[in-house]
């Protein structure tokens, strides 16, 4: 066997990083719980003690924490004064929750992958599938404030706006299915830009379904949002305006059958709006940083989803555009057409 040494010593290098990525997830965690990252935002420089003070957190905790972080260049150090500090930039992923670049939610999600491995594992060898309910806590809320960021920043302003003649119709008084709403990230920010319309958000999930109830009444929406335990394939209503999709239609193990469901469902004028995971059509074109982190996720929770469900399509988190024409071609609709997109997200518009 002939061993190139310089691409295994890149190899090996790189292997290194990731096991210091992977080791300091859960620091990014406990940070994020115990409020580290929110006490160093705005702060300046800091020494450990402080930090320890400033936390509760005891010092020597502390002080091996703040290593850690400094090591991943999360946070800043300054050899001469011995003190930390967290960049605005930094404060922007780790505490804003508001911010477009919060990503501090991702770290929860990593930790629930490590909690369902058995499970997962008991699923790759029996071709069975691991149902979205079955999976840690931890998945639930940190894929919830993942993808929130993106939702606060261009779900009102951009993505709406980008279907056809739905925001006139949102801001007029419409009716709107969120179907798969978790948490109800995506059914609140509309609730709270478009006061007219009504809207009531599903999923098959009762606490989740819970979960959304009480963050619509801490928003102050729970006027013109009402949320139910139902799924894709029979959630009740009809003339809806608009039906919406937040990164969950890949998830589903009959898709066409949800669409379908959707058209039903639709006023004669409704729009379905589809947001899903921003992928190529091939898998050469998803082999980046995106891509990657998606076709992880995809393993571990996406496709074993799907696969625990009727029919078990798995279309998995990089179906890409052509698959998810088919799938919604399939389901009755005559027009589908990407109408924005961003880094983490693709935006479709599909109308019978």
């Amino acid at each position: 066997m002939a061993v190139d040494e310089a691409k295994l010593n890149a190899l090996v290098g790189r292997i290194v990083e990731e096991f210091g990525a992977i080791a300091n997830a859960p620091l990014v965690v406990l940070g994020d719980r115990l409020g580290l990252f929110r006490k160093m935002a705005g702060a300046g420089p800091m020494d450990a003690e402080a930090v320890s003070e400033a936390s509760g957190v005891r010092l020597r905790y502390a002080q091996e924490w703040l290593n850690a972080m400094a090591a991943s260049g999360y946070v800043d150090y300054d050899a001469q004064t011995d003190r930390y500090r967290l960049s605005d930039e930094a404060a922007m992923v780790f505490v804003d929750e508001d911010s477009p670049a919060f990503l501090a939610g991702g770290f929860e999600v990593l930790g629930a992958l490590y909690q369902d491995l058995d499970k997962v594992q008991r699923a790759f060898t029996t071709g069975t599938g691991l149902g979205w309910h079955e999976h840690h806590p931890m998945l639930f809320s940190g894929t919830e404030r993942f993808f929130r960021a993106g939702y606060n920043t261009h779900l009102v302003p951009e993505w709406i706006p980008a279907l056809d003649g739905v925001d006139a119709k949102l801001r007029k008084g419409a009716r709107v299915a969120d179907v798969g709403c978790g948490f109800g990230a995506s059914t609140i920010v509309m609730a709270q830009a478009y006061p007219a319309s009504r809207f009531v958000g599903f999923d098959y999930h009762p606490q989740s379904v819970e979960t959304a109830r009480r963050r619509a009444a801490e928003a102050g929406v729970a006027d013109r949002v009402e949320f139910k335990v139902a799924g894709a394939k029979d959630y009740p209503g009809n003339d809806y305006d608009m039906v919406a999709f937040f990164d969950c239609l890949h998830d589903m193990g009959d898709p066409v059958g949800a669409g379908r469901h959707v058209r039903e469902t639709l006023a004669p004028e409704g729009a379905w709006m589809l947001v899903e995971p921003f992928a190529g059509d091939s898998v050469a074109e998803n082999l980046n940083p995106v891509g990657r982190v998606y076709y992880a996720a995809s393993t571990m929770v996406c496709t074993p989803c799907s696969l625990s469900q009727e029919v078990g399509l798995g279309l998995g988190a990089q179906a890409g555009e052509r698959r998810l024409r088919k799938v919604v071609q399939e389901a009755g609709f005559a027009h589908f057409r990407r109408a924005t997109q961003t880094p983490f997200n693709m935006v479709f518009e599909a109308r019978a």
